[in-house]
């Protein structure tokens, strides 16, 4: 057994562990990272990247259905769908051993096993046959282990016919059909995928819209486009139950008026939601508080405990990877006595990369006017962009809106072509507290998507000339 002494143990390697470790090494500090499966966790392996992956590879098989509209006459076209599969998982793994060359680059350890908190300060670590491999002396903890698929005692997974994330991204063949059961931005990417390559989708939502995180329009804007694709939608659809017969999945739902039925699918997806990974690594021991199943902290990532911090997933929502890398830095930047600022939770991005993309920040409409601020909205559509047209993608909008009174940039809300890339401006003007004048002020090149958004914002003050 080893006996180790450190500054800091970062638990779980995923987009909040790893930038945590390295950030740490940055700043002087002796870093352990733990890690039972491989580097870069459920994101970089199983979730982010490996699906985004999959999506350009579908985003092409719909390019190829449409492509006599670009002068290209293609027939014949067959699809090898384990190659599919495996261009995802092999951007996956490169990336993971990239985390890896990242770790050696800064002097952060990584050592491989199931972590365990025994005491503040003191981690034993099991290796795979439950053998305590490691016992670490360390100053601090950052607990990220992440989260998972969120399981219903009424919803039989069994991980062949009704199957998570982790199965639906190394399907074997193309399914016929397949029910997804949730239509937040897990369920709707796989609505996307798997429909792009035929198979027949079904979506149920309890709520009436899907996407319902996101502004309204921006909700019927894709459920247009999603009808319209051949995606069938269950909104206002509750799950009762899924089960699995003959090669099958039996789901049965509740509709808003009460009545129930039954459908079936050769697939079920299990998109529900998520609940974090706390278990087995000393957290009731320690009496390390619980809010809603997730662990609390204060606006420096600290939990109860004296030298234990939580971020990313296991620390709640927003469950985002980028949410967790800023918890990772602000929580080492905080040990090392840098930086006392915490988190900005209000200008977090959220990003769909369905087709077409959606992206957001800040305030939806309905929660600007809840909050009773006086309204200054403005909406550019892509049908009214050129670069769109030339792309062959004129769908969606953009939509700003602003504080009637000093101009604040209060939310954006968008759907479209690249939005996911252009969203990155307008955290930055929040960030910065620009005005809707100052967007429209500032020039942008044209023939681009992103002067949409100067469009939109001069649109809220009546000063668009291209709409």
């Amino acid at each position: 057994m080893n006996n180790i002494n450190c500054d800091l143990v970062v638990i779980g390697s995923g987009p909040g562990g790893y930038v945590a470790a390295i950030r740490a090494a940055q700043l002087g500090l002796s870093v352990i990272c733990v890690e039972k499966a491989n580097l870069g966790g459920i994101c970089l392996n199983w979730g982010c990247i490996p699906t985004k992956a999959l999506l350009k590879n579908a985003e092409y098989a719909n390019f190829l259905k449409h492509s006599e509209e670009f002068g290209f006459i293609i027939e014949n076209v067959s699809v090898n769908f384990e190659k599919v599969i495996k261009r995802s998982r092999d951007v996956a793994n490169k990336m993971s051993q990239g985390i890896g060359f990242l770790f050696k680059k800064n002097k952060v350890q990584t050592v491989v096993g199931t972590a365990s908190i025994d005491a503040p300060g003191s981690i034993s670590v099991k290796d795979e046959n439950g053998n305590v491999s490691d016992k670490i002396s360390t100053k601090n903890i950052i607990i990220a282990t992440g989260a998972r698929a969120r399981m219903f005692p009424d919803i039989e997974v069994d991980h062949k016919i009704i199957i998570t994330a982790k199965e639906a991204m190394i399907q074997p063949v193309i399914p016929k059909s397949i029910i997804i059961m949730g239509a937040g931005a897990i369920g709707i990417e796989f609505a996307y995928f798997f429909r792009a390559y035929g198979a027949e989708v079904t979506i149920v939502e309890m709520l009436d819209r899907i996407l319902p995180v996101e502004d309204s329009d921006v909700s019927k804007e894709l459920e247009r486009h999603y009808k319209k694709d051949g995606i069938k939608l269950l909104t206002s659809t509750r799950v009762l139950s899924a089960t699995s017969s003959n090669d099958e999945a039996i789901i049965k739902i509740e509709k808003k008026d009460g009545t129930s039925a039954e459908i079936r699918a050769s697939l079920a997806l299990n998109a529900i939601g998520i609940q974090a990974n706390i278990e087995n690594i000393g957290l009731e021991k320690l009496g390390i508080h619980l809010e809603k199943g997730f662990i609390k902290v204060d606006k420096n990532l600290k939990t109860n405990i004296e030298g234990i911090f939580a971020i990313g997933d296991v620390a709640g929502p927003p469950w985002l990877a980028h949410k967790a890398s800023a918890e990772g830095i602000a929580a080492v930047e905080y040990i090392a006595g840098h930086s006392l600022e915490g988190i900005d939770y209000n200008n977090i991005p959220g990003c769909t990369y369905c087709q077409p993309q959606v992206a957001s920040i800040g305030l939806t409409e309905a929660k600007a006017k809840e909050a009773g601020y006086e309204l200054k909205i403005g909406k550019f559509p892509f049908t009214a962009s050129g670069k769109a047209h030339g792309i062959g993608e004129a769908k969606g909008f953009i939509k700003l809106i602003f504080d009637a009174k000093y101009g604040e940039l209060l939310g954006a809300h968008l759907i479209g072509p690249d939005v996911t890339e252009m969203i990155g401006e307008l955290a930055l003007a929040r960030t910065l507290e620009a005005t809707g004048k100052s967007i429209f002020k500032t020039i942008h090149a044209h023939p681009t998507l992103s002067e949409g958004i100067m469009e939109a914002a001069a649109a809220a003050y009546n000063e668009a000339v291209n709409i």
